[in-house]
């Protein structure tokens, strides 16, 4: 069972900094791979992106993100398949390949880039990023890190120690809606039934994942 800890997110990342850092001292040169696992909406992407940049202030350059949205399938062939009122959901994303991704990743020597997402066109990017060959500490984000269903099922294995980020429902609804406003692509009616036709349905899946990670964090936000 993994054990639960309610705490701000700046508790949270002055929790997890030495914890990975001494992870990182005993793999003895390894490379190890941290999952940031929880729902849309819940401020894991900006936990995984601060604790990067804090893990290379100690180490510099030790520390590398690697975000699962950039394995969204691309827009059009979603359009495609006539999911784009689902866009997100676990059978939108080319999991297999991000299992493969991290399985190549958390054994390479040589810098590999890896595909991004971006909220101004809604699609993703290909070689968004590149993990150096140096790297130590991979910090791998997303919604599905823990899912058991589909090719899903293969992250967890990869992964050396795992963290779930939960945040009320309530609280992610609202963070949800300003977060589909903010690029102006489409109308706050368009938004508001996107959040509660898939989004919120992908936070409750996500949800049933969170007694899989090592580590729950309970996050006190004020928004």
């Amino acid at each position: 069972m993994a054990e639960t800890i309610t705490l701000t997110p700046q508790e949270a990342l002055s929790r997890l900094v030495p914890h990975i850092l001494e992870m990182e001292s005993e793999a003895k040169g390894a490379r190890i791979a941290i999952g940031i696992a929880g729902g849309p909406g819940t401020g894991k992407s900006t936990i995984a992106a601060e604790l990067v940049t804090m893990l290379n202030a100690v180490r510099p350059g030790s520390a590398a993100l690697v975000p699962m949205d950039g394995f969204h399938m691309k827009h059009a062939k979603i359009e495609a398949m006539g999911q784009t009122d689902y866009k997100g959901a676990p059978h939108t994303f080319e999991g297999a390949e991000f299992v493969s991704f991290l399985h190549k990743l958390t054994h390479a020597t040589e810098p590999v880039s890896g595909p991004g997402y971006s909220r101004k066109i809604e699609d993703t990017v290909d070689d968004a990023f590149t993990v150096q060959g140096d790297v130590r500490v991979l910090i791998v984000e997303g919604n599905y890190l823990l899912l058991t269903e589909g090719p899903w099922a293969g992250v967890k294995s990869l992964l050396d120690y795992s963290v779930f980020v939960h945040v009320d429902r309530k609280t992610v609804g609202c963070r949800l809606l300003k977060r589909h406003g903010e690029e102006g692509l489409f109308s706050e009616e368009r938004n508001r039934a996107h959040i509660e036709r898939n989004d919120l349905p992908n936070y409750d899946l996500v949800e049933t994942t969170k007694d899989r990670a090592d580590v729950i964090f309970v996050l006190n936000v004020d928004h």
